[in-house]
């Protein structure tokens, strides 16, 4: 059975017209290794710590600016909000298409909330805490490219022909502010999109991006505004000591207008110093030390890095199986050709290089998490391949071959197909990453042992289900399995309105 809200009534919840307050117990344990008998032995015990948690409800009017909103991704999310508010409907060669948001965690996918003579109930995942509305969001952002909204769609090639002549009205408006340009981070292929971008120094760059972000804030009157990058993979930048290492040494770097701080660092640092949440959509390496280190300073939300969108968000559930099986994978393939701008930047080996090392790495916590299987320090052989074939546009082709050791020396092949329409795949995953961050912006927690309630850690882990190299704070150890980081996710907003965390462990029918 199928709820579409919920409201929990506990002594450990209670609700009042401006937050939802509850009282939590955390179940976990500790492990120590200390002498028994004589012995050094493993002694896990279990540990129960009390938290409060506070969720502000009232929902923000929010403001989205992506960084390349004229992109594929930008402008097939702005054309499906624009298409579910207005609730736009268009011809197919199959059918009469209603708008939605399948493929949005928050928005398409469901909780189990309990049961009821019986039966399994579940309830929207939107409906856990209050979330701001995807009709209210206004959107805007920055360009390399000068091309309308609408004539970006056009350009993208992702949406059906009748609905892009109806959503032209609403777009054609609609014109990204310059961009930041420096062809020393992505392909020499995108400096002919390059005719709309913001001139000066780092620091002035910094400094009109912040100008911007003020603009728009008041312009359009919301309280919060998210910044997301989903602009093209840039090159991984140098970390230097004494040019981004720490928060000091990057500040007086964008002062000399040092050549290695990418643009993508530096709309994150004008977003920190502005303390507007800053999302990385992309997989380069964004958040050196010192961005990092000031972002931390600052407590201003930052995440990342790269969509999770096709090929990974497979990876991160076969594997994640095959392991918990007790099977060995041993090759890892991954072929990859698509035909979209994305990939025509990720046909210089700078920029792929990037991408590469967000998709191989997304296997590490699984193999390390079984040491019957791999001996330390063993790990699967995992190469991956980016091919540019114009010809096939956004629907992006993803090939795997997954060869595991079997019972007894025996070999398993598994071999997928995948055919990722790219951008109709990410554009909910961005939605999803800038409702979560403003609902994370809302919500405060203490221990037992705490005085004040304070924010999550600015480096946001809450939203690693939606992306490929998952940001953690220093020392955090990183999850890369799909249902681990959904089931995270899911608890602690569980935790927010009281309700224990989801086990399925059903004993009232064992």
């Amino acid at each position: 059975m199928f709820i579409e809200s919920f409201k929990v009534e506990s002594p450990n919840v209670k609700y009042t017209e401006s937050e939802i307050h509850s009282v939590y117990d955390y179940e976990t344990t500790e492990l120590v290794h200390e002498p028994r008998d004589g012995v050094y032995q493993w002694v896990v015990k279990p540990k129960t710590v009390k938290y409060e948690f506070k969720t502000d409800v009232r929902v923000s009017k929010l403001g989205v600016m992506l960084v390349g909103w004229g992109g594929n991704n930008g402008s097939t999310l702005t054309a499906g909000v624009i298409a579910n508010r207005e609730g736009i409907s268009w011809a197919t060669k199959d059918k009469i298409q209603q708008a939605n948001y399948f493929g949005s965690l928050t928005q398409a996918s469901s909780i189990r909330v309990g049961s009821y003579n019986g039966e399994e109930i579940y309830a929207p995942f939107k409906s856990l805490l209050p979330m701001v509305n995807p009709d209210d969001i206004v959107f805007g952002g920055w360009d390399i490219s000068n091309l309308n909204l609408a004539d970006a769609m056009a350009r993208a090639k992702v949406l059906e022909i009748d609905l892009q002549k109806q959503l032209r009205p609403y777009m054609e408006h609609m014109v990204p502010l310059p961009g930041i340009y420096d062809p020393d981070f992505i392909a020499a292929n995108q400096g002919t999109r390059a005719n709309n971008v913001i001139k000066g120094s780092k620091k002035q760059q910094v400094e009109q991006v912040i100008k911007d972000i003020r603009e728009f804030k008041g312009k359009n009157k919301v309280d919060k505004v998210v910044v997301l990058w989903t602009a093209n993979t840039e090159r991984y930048s140098n970390v230097v000591v004494g040019l981004n290492d720490t928060m000091e040494n990057l500040l007086a770097s964008v002062d000399r207008d040092e050549a290695e701080i990418s643009p993508s660092t530096l709309f994150a640092l004008a977003c920190i110093l502005e303390n507007v949440p800053f999302i990385n959509g992309s997989p380069q390496n964004t958040f050196v030390p010192g961005l990092i280190e000031l972002a931390i300073k600052r407590n201003s939300l930052i995440g990342g890095d790269d969509f999770k969108s096709g090929q990974t968000k497979m990876k991160s559930v076969l594997v994640d199986f095959l392991v918990g099986a007790g099977i060995k994978p041993t090759s890892i393939v991954s072929y990859n050709h698509l035909g979209n701008n994305d990939g025509m930047n990720l046909s210089a080996p700078q920029t792929f290089r990037s991408k590469e090392i967000s998709k191989s790495n997304v296997v590490d916590d699984m193999v390390a998490s079984n040491g019957i299987l791999y001996e330390p320090g063993e790990h699967p052989d995992h190469v991956v391949v980016i091919k540019y074939v114009p010809y096939v546009g956004d629907s992006k082709r993803a090939m795997d071959e997954y060869t595991s050791e079997i019972f007894m020396g025996g070999k398993n092949t598994i071999v997928m197909h995948n055919t990722c329409e790219d951008s109709l795949l990410a554009a909910p995953i961005i939605l999803d990453l800038v409702l979560l961050a403003e609902l994370s912006t809302r919500i405060q927690l203490k221990s037992e042992a705490e005085g004040k309630f304070h924010s999550f850690h600015p480096v946001a882990t809450i939203l690693s289900y939606l992306t490929k190299a998952p940001l953690v704070p220093p020392g955090t150890p990183v999850v890369n399995a799909l249902s681990k980081q959904r089931a995270m996710l899911e608890n602690i907003l569980r935790a927010c309105v009281g309700l224990a965390p989801e086990n399925n462990m059903i004993l009232e029918y064992k």
